[in-house]
């Protein structure tokens, strides 16, 4: 079972103020620290599982500069076999330019599955698993939330609207975006630090994929970003129902009328 996952950096936003940068199109990131995208942390976790199962190797592939094969070491001492790094060099990819580099990645590597995360943690788009799965001419299941191959399939619940659940056989090769909480990721072991920083990480630039120029073009263009402007806060109601409905009433005409 050879296993392709792909993942991301993403800057830790959580705890830190946002700052728009200088160009008015992105966010200052010097002063961010970055981790794996939640969300591939549980698809890595899921892979190296099936691996210690039924054998087989895994594959972490990421795109982005140098500083984040940071995130493909840390995969490698959770239990991948190998890297690969594409660097976008001057290139601003969009989810479907991201789409594109990765799923050109994939084709050259045995894969049997293929695992993303659901969403990225920095812009939440959630379509590149969508996107590669069709580029690859891949079965695609998104929101998985269990995981067990079985006789040349991959059989999966799908997390629904309404806390429910969908069950699905899905035949291999397959892609599958991975849903939080399919697992519980292991702690990253000192073992496993020294095993990856062994490991010599593939690096492929974007040019040498060989895709056309008009796959290498945003369809999403950022014009600009600003934080929301500060209002007067909550307006507090008192009274019974009909009093308060009437007076919602009164505010939302306030709010709507030119």
């Amino acid at each position: 079972m050879d296993i392709v996952v792909c993942v991301k950096n993403v800057p830790f936003t959580q705890e830190a103020d946002v700052v728009v940068d200088a160009t008015g199109r992105g966010i200052r990131t010097d002063n961010l620290v970055y981790v794996i995208n939640e969300w591939d942390n549980y698809a890595i976790e899921e892979a190296v599982r099936i691996k210690e199962e039924s054998g087989g190797t895994v594959t972490a592939v990421t795109l982005g500069p140098e500083e984040d094969e940071e995130v493909l070491r840390r995969c490698l001492a959770m239990g991948a076999d190998a890297a690969v790094r594409v660097d976008p060099g001057d290139l601003e990819p969009d989810a479907f330019v991201t789409a594109a580099l990765l799923a050109a990645v994939v084709k050259t590597l045995p894969h049997d599955l293929v695992l993303t995360g659901v969403q990225a943690d920095d812009f939440n788009h959630g379509i590149v698993g969508a996107l590669m799965a069709e580029r690859l001419g891949l079965s695609h299941a998104a929101v998985v939330n269990s995981l067990k191959i079985e006789d040349g399939a991959a059989l999966v619940t799908v997390e629904l609207e309404g806390g429910e659940d969908e069950a699905a056989r899905v035949p291999l090769p397959a892609l599958l975006s991975i849903q939080t909480g399919i697992n519980e990721p292991r702690y990253v072991s000192i073992m496993g630090i020294r095993r990856a920083s062994r490991i010599e990480i593939t690096t492929l630039p974007a040019a040498t994929l060989g895709l056309p120029a008009a796959d290498l073009e945003p369809a999403l263009i950022t014009e600009e970003l600003y934080l929301p402007p500060e209002t007067e806060g909550a307006v507090m109601l008192e009274g019974g129902a009909a009093s308060m409905a009437v007076e919602i009433l009164r505010i939302i005409r306030e709010k709507v009328s030119p």
